[in-house]
């Protein structure tokens, strides 16, 4: 059974950073693609970012390009987003995704076959 757990989420101002883990457990192969989330309040949830199986390939949305930054580090089985610039519009809950035996990026959620339980991140005005 594979196991993804989000931490890092929080409250912050807008302008201000956060950094958001995903720890990954159990049988996932380490040529797996990973990808995080989000959902806000109300909305459908989105494609943030994707990073593939070796931390070379990543790939952003558009609304969070030049601001969030992902990585990994598949000796310790994380990945990382780091969120800077934040404002209030990056408000929701951010999900963890891994694409298990699938180096390759994805941006849609039917690619993804392990999610996390996600953890919010609320940016104030």
């Amino acid at each position: 059974q594979v196991q993804l757990v989000e931490s890092g989420g929080g409250l912050e101002q807008a302008g201000g950073s956060l950094r958001l883990s995903c720890a990954a457990s159990g049988r996932i192969s380490s040529s797996s693609a990973m990808g995080w989330f989000r959902q806000a309040p109300g909305k459908e949830r989105e494609f943030v970012a994707a990073i593939g199986w070796s931390g070379a390939s990543t790939y952003y949305a558009d609304s969070v390009k030049g601001r969030f930054t992902i990585s990994r580090d598949n000796a310790k089985n994380t990945v990382y987003l780091q969120m800077n610039s934040l404002k209030p519009e990056d408000t929701a809950v951010y999900y963890c995704a891994a694409r298990a035996g699938t180096p390759g990026i994805g941006v849609q959620m039917w690619e993804y076959n392990y999610w996390g339980q996600g953890t919010p991140v609320t940016v104030s005005s």
